[in-house]
């Protein structure tokens, strides 16, 4: 088993950046890729990043390139998401997923899921 659990959401104006984290336990991740979802209210949970066991690979959801970065140190068993000129269509509560094997953008692949982190960006 895999719990994870996200931090570093809160409260920025538009333009401002936060830094979300997902620390993992329970297994170490070096063998799991990792996803980031978002979900705001009345809409479907839509993805995010993802990136994979290695680190080496990365994927960006459109809205998301060239403002967020997906990393992970797998020294420290976690996960990491720089989000940088947000904006208020970026308010949601984030969730960050590991499954094994390669990275996928389809929520429905993912086995282990954190509780979710808000994000409200304030215009």
């Amino acid at each position: 088993q895999v719990q994870l659990v996200e931090s570093g959401g809160g409260l920025v104006q538009a333009g401002g950046s936060l830094r979300l984290s997902c620390a993992a336990s329970g297994r170490t991740l070096t063998s799991y890729a990792m996803g980031w979802f978002r979900q705001a209210p009345g809409k479907e949970r839509e993805f995010v990043a993802g990136i994979s066991a290695s680190g080496g690979a990365t994927d960006h959801a459109e809205s998301a390139k060239g403002r967020f970065i997906i990393s992970r140190d797998n020294t420290k068993n976690m996960g990491f998401l720089q989000m940088n000129d947000l904006k208020p269509e970026d308010t949601a509560v984030y969730y960050c997923a590991a499954r094994p094997a390669w990275a996928s953008p389809v929520s429905r692949d993912y086995r282990y899921w954190g509780q979710g982190t808000q994000v409200t960006v304030s215009s």
